[in-house]
């Protein structure tokens, strides 16, 4: 067991991952020397995958709130109204670090801690998605990481009985020492029984609730706040280890107790444990906490306090509760296996006290612990311009039809296949619409109004856009997210991000996350499109190489009528193809420039929200009035890859017009763009229509046949698109 009078040096001080000026506030606050259990909470606390020290200042310029916006960030989890009495709760949280140096239970673990986050709000997890990136193909621990991960993710969120619904995997180099694992998890609630993590009330039982406690991530948090060197083997103790089936079981218990009446406050144990959990509780409450560490459930011997507080043992719930129902709590929780411990109470002195083994081993302002870490305001540099490429000075591929076989045959333009279907995305049997489409849809079980309501689920992000320009790379993410649920006609409600940065003591990278931060902003305020939740991820280095900047948006948009929904396949021989939105002109940053000519440069395609806005409203009211046959967005690989999408999904070939120049027409990615089918007798007033709206809309071409033919450029059979399509990741995770 480790002492609690273990001597405190700077070199001690450092491994906890604060700098000399934070241990001298530290000593200003408390007027002495921490003892150890101390430090190690301070370390916690402080550090900046919980305190966000390095990004509040940002963070507050989202637009946060919105008509139908319940809760907004500050909670385990965003709360956002979808009527009859009904609210969709969702989060989205990194894994990174963990999943690096432990793939399976990093992930599975990801994906638990997710969950908790919403049914901690008192919502029913209804729906699940992923956000993965890796290093290159060919590097050598590229291949175990996917496995891993991907087992990981399956194994946990199957087990558990979540669909996924959605997600993206992508690779590049510059994830090779740190990929990223953000996980997504979204439930229903009712508006009038959504659960908080303020505690309220003096001398108030604080219920220990769940899995036993033992040495599994402790230092966790602190880890996840630090960039990866030569030691990293040395981190893998720090990984948490994950049981589905008890967090199963926590689900049931919690919702069955919370009907009860019994809950004041609640709150899941995630990074830094029962430390964090305590201190956010009471803090919020403007309450002290006293926990005594005797009474905690363990599952290992001599566990000292300092590695209880720290623990990041899964499946595990704090509560305070109304004392006269905690015969009533205990019986509930008893009766699905899991522990049940009184194991403090509240106190109306605002210190957090923590008792072991009869000894005080900690004293502390809660406040400062909760609310008061550092806060700074990093120095940050504007990311250079790169210039606008003119499609005339980028070459044309030599073989238009190689071309396009390349970028949908690729690590990045393959099916994702291989991954989902080792998701389960069906259980529950509300999923609508699975992994593959623009957006996952699923069916609100509990719908009060029609019985046809829907919830769409989408996640993205250009991580190269936000490289080249990241405050038009940050808009992007939020536009394409927005465009992909428009494409099912879902509105769109809200949404969560999860922003993935390298070391934000470089003014390079903190200019990132700022350039970033405003793109998501303006993107947010001009859609109607809220962030209500989200995780900051920073650190993500190794040996001093960042990642590429990865602001991961996941989005979430309301059907009215599921019915009334569109897929990306091609539906019918003879259907005319619409473009909406104006041609492709813009080839920097494009997949075509990376894929095709092996080049990463220019500046991304800039982003018109308001055209983005007007584009997205008529698609939906097309959509919801019956009038189109299939709708995809376009995004990466241009026009050229979602018309192969939607080919190589409905089986049916397609007869293009070819425009010049012809690269940048195929195979540009400019924003606010559709392809829609409609029958050949809907086409004139659909375009009608758009010139009415002031909307870009062109016939380019009809469904049919057995190739896809653009004419003068290229001719290739949907059966060799679905060939390269299809094959890429099995051949790749099959060693070939």
């Amino acid at each position: 067991m480790i002492p609690n009078d273990i001597k405190i040096t700077p070199e001690l001080i450092a491994a906890h991952g604060l700098k000399p000026d934070e241990y001298d506030r530290i000593l200003d606050l408390i007027g002495r020397e921490p003892t150890f259990t101390e430090l190690g909470i301070f370390s916690a606390m402080w550090n900046e995958h919980c305190s966000y020290k390095s990004s509040k200042k940002w963070l507050r310029t989202l637009p946060t709130k919105g008509p139908r916006v319940i809760q907004g960030p500050g909670e385990n989890a965003g709360v956002v109204d979808i009527g009859d009495g009904e609210a969709v709760v969702f989060k989205m949280e990194s894994h990174n670090h963990p999943s690096y140096i432990e793939p399976y239970q990093g992930a599975a673990t990801g994906v638990g801690g997710i969950l908790r986050d919403v049914f901690t709000m008192g919502a029913r997890p209804v729906a699940a998605m992923n956000a993965l990136r890796f290093g290159s193909p060919d590097h050598a621990r590229t291949r175990h990481l996917v496995a891993g991960v991907v087992a990981g993710v399956g194994g946990y969120g199957n087990s558990f009985g979540v669909p996924t619904v959605g997600g993206e995997v992508e690779f590049h180099a510059r994830y090779n020492g740190n990929c990223l694992v953000n996980a997504f998890a979204a439930g229903i609630a009712k508006t009038d029984a959504i659960f908080y993590s303020k505690a309220e009330g003096v001398g108030l039982p604080v219920v220990y609730l769940g899995a036993k406690t033992g040495r599994d991530g402790v230092g966790g948090a602190t880890m996840a706040s630090a960039e990866f060197d030569e030691t990293i083997e040395e981190k893998r103790p720090t990984v948490q280890v994950g049981d589905p089936f008890t967090e199963k079981c926590l689900l049931e218990a919690c919702l069955e107790l919370m009907a009860t009446g019994a809950v004041i406050a609640i709150q899941d144990m995630g990074a830094a444990g029962l430390t964090c959990s305590a201190v956010e509780m009471g803090a919020k409450g403007d309450l002290g906490i006293e926990l005594d560490l005797d009474k905690v459930p363990v599952r290992e011997e001599n566990m000292s306090a300092y590695e209880m507080m720290l623990s990041e043992s899964q499946e595990r719930m704090l509560m305070v509760l109304k004392p006269e129902k905690e015969e009533e709590a205990e019986a509930i929780f008893r009766k699905w296996g899991l522990d049940f411990a009184i194991v403090g109470h509240t106190t109306d002195d605002l210190r957090f006290r923590i008792l072991h083994q009869g000894e005080e081993v900690a004293n502390l302002p809660i406040k400062e612990l909760g609310d008061e870490a550092p806060e700074y305001d990093r120095p940050w540099a504007e990311s250079a311009k790169r210039p606008l490429l003119d499609a005339e000075d980028i070459a044309e591929p030599s073989d238009y039809a190689a071309a396009l076989r390349t970028l949908v045959g690729n690590a990045n333009g393959s099916s994702r296949r291989w991954v989902y279907e080792q998701y389960d995305t069906l259980v529950q049997g509300n999923s609508i619409a699975t992994p593959g489409g623009d957006a996952g849809v699923i069916r609100v079980a509990g719908d009060a109004g029609t019985g046809r309501k829907g919830l769409a689920f989408s996640v993205d992000v250009t991580p190269r856009y936000v490289e080249a320009d990241p405050f038009e790379g940050g808009k992007q993410a939020v536009a394409e997210c927005w465009r992909n649920l428009t494409a099912v006609g879902a509105e769109p409600l809200a949404a969560t991000d999860n922003l993935n940065f390298g070391n934000p003591e470089r003014p390079a990278i903190m200019g990132q996350f700022v350039g970033a931060i405003k793109g998501i902003g303006a993107a947010c305020t001009a859609l109607d499109m809220p962030i209500v939740s989200g995780n900051v991820s920073l650190y993500n280095e190794t040996q001093g190489e960042a990642i590429l900047p990865t602001p991961a948006i996941g989005g979430v948009g309301l059907l009215d009528d599921v019915t009334a929904r569109a897929s990306l396949a091609f539906a019918n021989e003879g259907d005319v193809v619409i473009l909406v939105g104006g041609g492709g002109t813009h080839l920097g940053a494009t997949a075509y420039l990376r894929d095709i000519l092996g080049r990463e440069e220019g500046a991304p395609p800039p982003v018109d929200l308001e055209a983005e806005k007007r584009n997205g409203a008529f698609i939906r009211s097309l959509i919801r009035s019956g009038r189109v046959t299939a709708v995809h967005d376009i995004s990466s690989g241009g026009l050229g890859v979602a018309v192969a999408e939607m080919a190589m999904a409905g089986g049916i070939g397609a007869t293009l017009k070819a425009y010049g120049p012809a690269h940048a027409w195929l195979f540009g990615e400019d924003q606010a763009r559709y392809v829609v089918t409609c029958s050949a007798d809907a086409a004139s007033a659909l375009l009608e229509d758009a010139i009415d709206a002031g909307i870009a809309a062109e016939e380019i071409g009809s469904v049919g046949g057995s190739d896809l033919t653009v004419e003068g450029i290229l001719s290739i059979s949907i059966a060799n698109l679905s060939e390269a399509h299809d094959n890429w990741f099995p051949a790749y995770m099959a060693g070939h």
